[in-house]
């Protein structure tokens, strides 16, 4: 048993650290405030830190619904499901959510944030999954 894991008390299964749940929440919040702000930036819009919290924060609230949906706090650095629960939380609900607010919501807007926020949001978790691999043969040999 890791630092990270802790068996749940009724389950008996093992779940994240309070510092691993936390710390994936605020990386996830992070990588889609810079998708924001690289989106914003490539446009050439003002107001930049208003603007930027305006335009991340249907992603927020969906990665928010998504890691509510698929219980990313159980194991918040896993690929799957984790990873691709925050994604496509961020992704469905920050469109659903752009399209409620009047916000645009266009084919090439969808298709650049599909895959900008699944590099970011499932891409660093594939690099720690990586890494701890790695770890792990080394320590085998």
């Amino acid at each position: 048993m890791t630092s990270e894991t802790k068996p749940h008390p009724r389950s008996g299964h093992r779940s994240a650290g309070l510092s691993t749940v936390v710390g994936a929440a605020v990386a996830d919040a992070l990588l889609i405030m810079v998708f924001a702000a690289i989106g914003r930036d490539a446009h050439q819009r003002g107001d930049i830190i208003i603007g930027v919290l305006l335009t991340a924060w249907p992603f927020l609230a969906g990665a928010a619904l998504g890691w509510l949906s698929f219980r990313v706090w159980r194991s918040p650095l896993a690929v799957l499901p984790s990873g691709l629960g925050v994604w496509i939380g961020a992704l469905a609900g920050g469109m659903i959510l752009r399209a409620l607010t009047g916000q645009t919501v266009v084919f090439a807007f969808v298709v650049v944030a599909l895959l900008s926020l699944g590099i970011l949001l499932v891409g660093y978790r594939l690099l720690l999954a990586g890494i701890r691999r790695m770890g792990r043969a080394r320590g085998q040999r």
